[in-house]
């Protein structure tokens, strides 16, 4: 058996996938994949079929095929050849450890190095001490406000340290069981110590140099800081050491209102502090549709946050313990003082101590490192993954792309990246979430769109939760009614759009949704509901009706 691949025009949905895999099954094909997402299939064929009758097969299904590449098998692994390692990865974050793990599953030669601690940014200083801190302040300002009756109680002055005794607990608990402790279950070396590249097949780590057949590079990003004057003298935080203040601001100003900066924000307004969020934008949440930025600000300033928007950074400076924010907003100077100041105004790729240029690895305007479709860069012997490349930064995009890096670069395989379909969840509350097209983003690729917007207040969850601020909204191919894109402002958003990112990868269609049960008084119900939006006023249904 020789395994190919193929490109294929003409595929619209999963059951031109059930197409092709017939029509090459009747020619003898074997472990047939075919995707018309990426409008390609991937199968193995008998050494005897020839590869013109996959094309006239293909095309009596009434489809167009590209030519037929032949993909190098599992025999042909690039191991064995010079080098200390088969795979060299520096780095050892979630892209990291995926890698390893599979590398080694290939019976591959595997070492990681690591400057700092191991695990990377997700359990150390991101998702995981941010999430735990997130929830303790749910649990604070609920034990404040009763939303079912507007009293208020006096829960007192929140202890931040204990809080972070427990969180730090929690993360080197994770650290061990999810990284540290899997170097050994494996089997592969961690270097302690910098990279540094010498050449195109070696690096420098501790003054000894080490060669390897391949290389991943998955450093990671980390906070960048704006150009506004004055901010290098302020003692300012970033969203890695603001997780270890030990004691609430009374106020808390926040430069920048991505994700990072709404979670956090929300964090500290729900511990006690009066949050202001600044951002240079006219518009929150700009790359989003207008429908969810508007919920999300309606929600936000409900709950007391003040957001500053369209502002004209002007400089920076600190007054003993006070910081002091100078702005320019509608023509209008403005001086926003507060305790403690975060700087959230996005990431950099960790790529200044590489020595890239030694090895031909070129990088981007922002010194991410630049990869192709199979996550190889300009060196065909180095790869990189995970927040280096710029690109989605999901710790489950990393690890999906280490382990696509080590099926082309140890497996010899030629398999793409596909990020087309990746959900994206903020957790603040109520959180964000979304995956596929926004309704501008359909427009662009050339779809002809029909959309629907669900308000909260029509979710049967929402309203005995008596939280009605927010919305659902589906974005659909108007010609065939397929799921391109959803996006939703609810509690429990980012558990709801699993459902959604497999309507959108697998090509349902709205009446899919609408055929579907969903189960009563769950905010999932949401998706539904905004299906039968399309044509239907939802008000005037009965709990249940379709």
């Amino acid at each position: 058996m020789k395994k190919y691949q193929v490109k294929i025009n003409g595929m619209t949905c999963t059951g031109c996938e059930q197409h092709i895999d017939l029509a090459l099954t009747s020619i003898g094909a074997k472990n047939i994949e075919a995707s018309f997402h990426q409008g390609e299939v991937v199968f193995e064929l008998p050494n005897d079929v020839g590869v013109e009758r996959v094309k006239k097969a293909i095309d009596e299904a009434k489809y167009l095929p590209g030519e037929i590449e032949e993909i190098p098998t599992q025999e042909n692994m690039v191991l064995g050849d010079k080098g200390d390692y088969d795979l060299l990865i520096i780095g050892s974050g979630g892209a990291a450890f995926s890698a390893a793990i599979k590398a080694i599953e290939y019976g591959a030669k595997v070492a990681m190095i690591e400057c700092g601690t191991v695990g990377g940014t997700c359990v150390n200083i991101g998702c995981v001490p941010s999430k735990t801190l997130l929830r303790a302040g749910e649990i604070n300002h609920f034990a404040k406000v009763n939303s079912f009756t507007g009293l208020q109680t006096s829960a007192g002055e929140v202890e931040l340290a204990p809080l972070i005794k427990q969180k730090n607990e929690l993360v080197s608990e994770l650290r061990n069981q999810k990284y540290v402790n899997l170097i050994d279950e494996y089997g592969f070396d961690l270097i302690e110590g910098e990279a540094k590249f010498v050449n195109e097949n070696t690096v420098e780590v501790n003054g000894e140099k080490l060669s390897a057949k391949r290389f991943l590079i998955a450093t990671g990003a980390s906070p960048s800081l704006p150009p506004i004057s004055g901010l290098n003298e302020v003692d300012y935080f970033t969203s890695t050491t603001l997780l270890e203040l030990k004691k609430v601001p009374k106020r808390l100003t926040v430069i920048g209102s991505g994700y990072i900066g709404l979670e956090l924000g929300q964090l500290f307004h729900n511990l006690g502090s009066e949050v202001t969020l600044m951002q240079r934008s006219e518009t929150l949440l700009k790359e989003y549709d207008p429908e969810i930025s508007e919920a999300v600000e309606k929600a936000l300033i409900e709950q007391g946050i003040n957001l500053v928007k369209g502002a004209t950074f002007e400089r920076a400076e600190q007054d003993g313990d006070l910081k002091k924010v100078y702005v320019t907003v509608d023509g209008k100077k403005k001086v926003v003082e507060s305790e403690q100041l975060l700087v959230a105004t996005g990431r950099k790729p960790n790529t200044d101590s590489l020595n890239l240029s030694a090895a031909g690895v070129e990088v981007g305007t922002r010194k991410e490192i630049l990869i192709n479709d199979y996550a190889r860069t300009s060196n065909e012997k180095v790869y990189a993954a995970g927040d280096v490349t710029l690109g989605p930064q999901f710790v489950y995009v990393a690890a999906y792309q280490g382990g696509i890096v080590v099926d082309n670069a140890i497996g010899g395989l030629n398999k793409k990246l596909d990020l087309s379909v990746v959900p994206a969840v903020t957790f603040t509350n109520p959180s964000i979430a979304t995956v596929g097209l926004t309704e501008k983003q359909a427009k662009e690729k050339g779809y002809k769109v029909k959309t629907s917007v669900l308000p909260l207040n029509a979710v049967p969850r929402a309203i005995v939760n008596r939280e009605t601020t927010g919305v659902f909204k589906l974005v659909a191919d108007m010609k065939t009614l397929k799921v391109l894109g959803v996006h939703i402002v609810s509690e429990n958003a980012g558990d709801v759009i699993y459902a959604a990112t497999l309507a959108v990868k697998f090509g349902l269609t709205v009446e899919d949704l609408k055929d579907s049960f969903a189960p009563y008084l769950t905010m999932a119900e949401g998706l539904k509901l905004a299906s039968l939006t399309f044509d239907k006023d939802v008000s005037k249904l009965s709990c249940c009706a379709g």
